[in-house]
C-alpha cells in the first residue's frame, strides 16, 4: 500500500493526468517538455509499471491553428471545434514523443456516457487491459468534439480518476502547476504544503480554489480533491505534483515534494464504478433518522424521503442528501420521480393503496448504494 510520496514507483498500474498548460504554450506545442515528459513515463515503465495518459490540450491546440478567441472557449461550438482539430495534432505529438522512447501510443477519447452506462465502462476497461498487456501507453482524454455542457466531465481531473477505476490502477498522479495542496492560497504568506492527505473532509476541500491559473484548462484545485474523492474511496492513492519542471515525476521524488491521498476504503468494482458516476438524474432528500440509518448500512426506506427533485425513472442514479444538503449517498431508484411523490413519507402498509400495486422492499436497495 503507498503510503508516502517516495512510494509511488511502486505501484503496478498508474494514471498520469497532464493538464493544458503544461503543454501548451502561446498556442504551440511545448515539444520539449514533453519529450522529457515521455522519459518520465519510460522510467515508470522500467521499474515495473504500467502507465495510462490522460491527456488535455486538443482544445488549445486547436483554438490556436484556428485563430479562435478565449483559448477556444468563448461558446461550446468554438470548444468543438478547436477539440477536433486540436486531437489529431495532441495524438501526433504524444506518439513521436513516446516513440522516442520506442513506446507505442494509443488514443481513446471518452465521453461521460462511456463511462457511466455500464456496459459502456466494461468495454471500456476490456479495451484499457488489452492495451497495457501489449505494451502499448494509451492516451486518453474527453471526446469534447461531441461533449455538450450538460454531458461531460467538464475537467479532465476527474475523467482520470474514472479512468483509473476503469482500468483497475492504484496510483492516479495529477499533474499541476503547483508543488500539491497547500492550507491555503499557495500565494499568501505562510502558506504550508500537506505531504499527506487521510481523506478529502469539508475541512480540506475548504482549503482548495476552483480557479484554473493557467486560464487554458477547465479544473482547479477544487476538481482536484474531487477526483480525489473518486480515486480514494475506490481503494486507489492520487498525488497532486508541480508539473512545471522537466522530467516532473523524478523531479517531485527527488524534491520530495506533493501531496498524496490515501485511499479511505476499497470498494468492490461495481460499488466503485457507482460511486464514481457524476450525473445523477435527482434527489433524494431524507430525515435525520434515515440518515443514520443509511450510514449504519440500510438499504434507504420511503418512510425517510422528505423531498424529491429531478425527473428519474427505475434504475437511474439519485443522490441522497440530508436535510441540511449533505451529500450522504447516491444509488440506482427502484422507483420513478412520480411514483416517489406518492409514497415518501409513508411506511410500507399505506403505500401499497398509492401505487397502485405491491410496494418493493426499499427506495434504494444498501447494493446498489454507496455512502459518500
Amino acid at each position: 500500500m503507498l503510503t508516502r510520496l517516495q512510494d509511488i514507483t511502486t505501484a503496478r498500474r498508474i494514471v498520469v493526468k497532464i493538464g493544458s498548460a503544461l503543454l501548451v504554450g502561446g498556442g504551440q506545442a511545448r515539444e520539449g517538455w514533453l519529450t522529457r515528459m515521455a522519459g518520465d513515463l519510460a522510467a515508470l515503465r522500467q521499474v515495473g509499471a504500467q502507465v495510462i495518459v490522460v491527456s488535455s490540450g486538443a482544445i488549445a491546440l486547436g483554438a490556436a491553428r484556428l485563430g479562435l478567441a478565449k483559448g477556444g472557449r468563448g461558446s461550446l461550438a468554438d470548444a468543438q471545434a478547436a477539440a477536433a482539430v486540436g486531437q489529431i495534432a495532441l495524438a501526433d505529438l504524444w506518439s513521436r514523443a513516446l516513440g522516442s522512447e520506442s513506446i507505442t501510443a494509443a488514443q481513446m477519447l471518452l465521453t461521460l456516457g462511456d463511462l457511466e452506462d455500464r456496459r459502456r465502462y466494461l468495454n471500456a476497461s476490456a479495451t484499457l487491459d488489452r492495451l497495457l498487456e501489449a505494451g502499448v501507453i494509451p492516451v486518453i482524454n474527453e471526446n469534447d468534439s461531441v461533449a455538450t455542457e450538460e454531458i461531460r466531465f467538464g475537467d479532465n481531473d476527474r475523467l482520470a480518476a474514472r479512468v483509473a477505476q476503469a482500468a483497475n490502477a492504484d496510483l492516479v498522479l495529477l499533474l499541476s502547476d503547483v508543488d500539491g495542496l497547500y492550507d491555503r492560497d499557495p500565494r499568501a504568506e505562510g502558506a504550508t504544503l500537506i505531504p499527506t492527505v487521510d481523506a478529502v473532509t469539508p475541512e480540506v476541500m475548504a482549503m482548495a480554489s476552483g480557479a484554473s491559473s493557467s486560464g487554458l484548462g477547465s479544473g482547479g484545485m477544487v476538481s482536484k480533491l474531487q477526483a480525489a474523492q473518486i480515486a480514494t474511496r475506490a481503494g486507489i492513492a492520487l498525488a497532486i505534483l508541480n508539473g512545471t519542471h522537466d522530467a516532473p515525476i523524478a523531479h517531485a521524488l527527488g524534491a520530495g515534494t506533493g501531496t498524496l491521498f490515501l485511499p479511505v476504503r476499497a470498494d468492490s468494482a461495481r460499488k466503485a464504478w457507482l460511486g464514481g458516476r457524476l450525473a445523477p438524474a435527482g434527489e433524494l432528500r431524507v430525515d435525520k433518522g434515515c440518515a443514520e440509518a443509511l450510514r449504519g448500512g440500510a438499504s434507504l426506506l420511503a418512510a425517510g424521503v422528505v423531498g424529491i427533485s429531478g425527473q428519474f425513472r427505475r434504475g437511474d442514479l439519485v443522490s441522497v442528501l440530508s436535510m441540511k444538503g449533505e451529500r450522504l449517498a447516491q444509488g440506482l431508484a427502484e422507483y420513478d420521480a412520480a411514483e416517489m411523490q406518492l409514497i415518501a413519507g409513508k411506511r410500507a402498509e399505506d403505500q401499497a393503496e398509492r401505487l397502485g400495486y405491491a410496494p418493493r422492499s426499499c427506495v434504494i436497495h444498501r447494493d446498489h448504494m454507496v455512502l459518500l
